[in-house]
């Protein structure tokens, strides 16, 4: 197959397979390189490092950083940063906190406004060692009865603009463009054509150019959930911007799931990548 899939989640965040998994799926799939991006942490870096070793697989260590602007939640990744950068981590910390507390008031509602008895006991065990995400309070609710499938759970109740949405803690996009880069990394807008109460909406233009201002490197206009019109508007913009295509699965396993590797981003764009790291 070959490429890097530069967009994979692991159940060290709202993913079900492991990081060791991933590794070995990527070199069985036959990729130059994985992308380990899970959300708002940098946990796996050592065990993806670890699993790779020897193998050919290059592990580009990022994570997939939860901003948001005017309450819609605008994600963006962020590539080989330092996981011992004081500014990042202490957002990062402070994300994980938050992610407890949200989850908190979701079932609340989910108990009380939409009389669906899911239990924070049982999220915190689908989590395990994880930080909650949205993810683990709809396989919860799956497990009632109540929907059939966790894309339904986010349709009917906890897409931005659901009865049991709750908003949460979060730096804006240009924020969290500065934070990545100051750790050393190179950050890159993801699925950009995913954002808006039903996920529908893709992100305005002018958010784009501003982050992009701030030293955003690339934009994922290659994701599996784009239509033909979301690539095409990204290819134009990133042109017009000077940011590197990437492309990336968002892949988190499961039978929901798509294929680790379904897109790749080329050798020529990772190199491009690489180089606007920043300097010392």
């Amino acid at each position: 197959m070959g490429g890097w899939d530069l967009h994979t989640h692991s159940d060290l965040s709202d993913g079900v397979t492991t990081i060791e998994q991933n590794v070995a799926d990527a070199i069985a799939a036959g990729l130059d390189g994985l992308g380990v991006t899970d959300h708002d942490t940098t946990a796996p870096f050592d065990r993806a490092i670890a699993a790779a070793d020897g193998t050919g697989l290059e592990i580009i260590c990022g994570t997939e950083f939860s901003a948001e602007l005017r309450g819609t939640s605008v994600h963006v990744l962020g590539y080989w940063i330092d996981p011992a950068n004081a500014p990042l981590q202490e957002e990062l910390d402070r994300l994980f906190n938050e992610r407890e507390r949200r989850a908190v008031e979701i079932v609340r509602k989910f108990n009380e406004d939409c009389d669906i008895p899911v239990s924070i006991e049982r999220v915190r065990e689908l989590a395990g060692e994880s930080p909650i995400a949205r993810p683990h309070i709809a396989r919860a609710v799956v497990e009632t009865g109540a929907a059939s499938e966790i894309s339904e759970v986010f349709d009917t109740w906890l897409a931005d603009d659901g009865p049991a949405y709750v908003p949460k803690y979060a730096v804006d996009p240009v924020r969290a463009v500065e934070l990545l880069i100051g750790a050393g990394g190179v950050a890159v807008v993801a699925h950009p054509g995913l954002y808006g109460a039903r996920t529908g909406d893709a992100l305005d233009e002018a958010t784009i150019e501003a982050m992009a201002a701030a030293g955003m490197a690339g934009i994922e206009a290659d994701h599996p959930e784009h239509t033909d019109e979301h690539r095409e508007q990204f290819r134009r913009l990133a042109a017009g911007l000077d940011l590197v295509v990437t492309a990336g699965s968002d892949y988190h396993g499961g039978a929901r799931d798509r294929s680790l590797g379904e897109v790749t981003t080329s050798r020529a764009a990772v190199e491009a990548l690489r180089e606007r790291r920043p300097t010392a």
